[in-house]
């Protein structure tokens, strides 16, 4: 059962990750903020993996296929977090945590047909009563005039994309080592972002380069951004190699609580009392999921 506090550790580093990565939104556009978590991160992710060679008691084999899961991953990973760092400065960063969690019901889909991973009646009932709460707090209120979709649908859109990334890195971790769970998902992390930071990062340098040097001089913020980011992937990567993508995907939503409270202590959001309350379900349902 490791993946269960593997989960919760990532969510709690993922939400710090996303503050830093916030904060950044207004210099450096959703590309760079999206960079930083990569570029950042990188080098505390190698520092991971030098710790997970020496637990490993043989060489690591790459293969075709690893390479092809970790560079979809990475790809899809990099649309969702821009998708959701929009979709948070659109409605909140609370919100803005729920709208990403809309890929719970993607990652336990696509895991099922895909890749065959079984879920018991249990996990599936609460993947089920997670959802039903996530639509809930994410449905759009109206204010002033027409219901704005904007938000809800990048964030459906940010889910959907994490989701393929889950489901990637697992079977990435898998392709890498099944026999050595952890030390496979931490090698994995660092392929992952080299792959990120590499591609994110040229092509920033040629098409947006004003916002790439915002993020070389924001020094402090995204070294924190890419500390939190690293210690939160290797966190989900450790589960999704011990778990199916739908489990942790539910565990994760704990994220939740945490993002609120954030969002409360940092931005000066409010939480209404239906959101609390349907965060709650949401909660019971993960629980389930756990359980099952």
């Amino acid at each position: 059962m490791l993946w269960i506090p593997a989960t919760i550790a990532a969510a709690a580093f993922q939400v710090a990750r996303n503050a830093a990565q916030r904060s950044l939104m207004t210099g450096a556009g959703p590309w760079g903020a999206t960079l930083v978590r990569f570029l950042f991160g990188l080098p505390f992710s190698c520092v991971f993996v030098a710790v997970a060679l020496s637990m490993l008691p043989h060489a690591i084999g790459f293969s075709p296929a690893f390479f092809g899961w970790a560079t979809l991953g990475a790809f899809a990973q990099m649309g969702a977090t821009a998708a959701l760092l929009v979709a948070m400065q659109r409605s909140s960063f609370a919100l803005g945590t729920a709208f990403q969690q809309s890929g719970l019901p993607f990652a336990a889909i696509i895991g099922l047909l895909v890749f065959g991973d079984g879920l018991s009646a249990h996990a599936w009932i609460g993947i089920l009563l997670a959802t039903a709460g996530l639509t809930a707090l994410s449905w759009p209120r109206r204010i002033e005039g027409p219901r704005d979709w904007s938000a809800a649908g990048l964030g459906t859109l940010s889910g959907a994309s994490f989701a393929v990334s889950a489901n990637a890195f697992r079977q990435a971790a898998l392709a890498l080592d099944p026999g050595h769970a952890v030390p496979a998902a931490l090698v994995t992390v660092a392929i992952v972002q080299a792959i990120q930071a590499g591609s994110l990062g040229a092509w920033m340098a040629v098409f947006n380069r004003p916002s790439l040097m915002v993020v070389l001089r924001s020094g402090r913020v995204s070294l924190g951004a890419g500390l939190f980011g690293a210690l939160a992937s290797a966190g989900w990567f450790i589960a999704l190699a011990l778990a199916p993508a739908g489990l942790v995907r539910a565990v994760g939503v704990v994220e939740m609580p945490m993002a609120a409270l954030a969002g409360r202590r940092l931005f000066k959001e409010h939480v209404s009392r239906w959101q609390w309350l349907f965060g709650g379900a949401t909660a019971l349902g993960v629980l389930l999921a756990a359980l099952g």
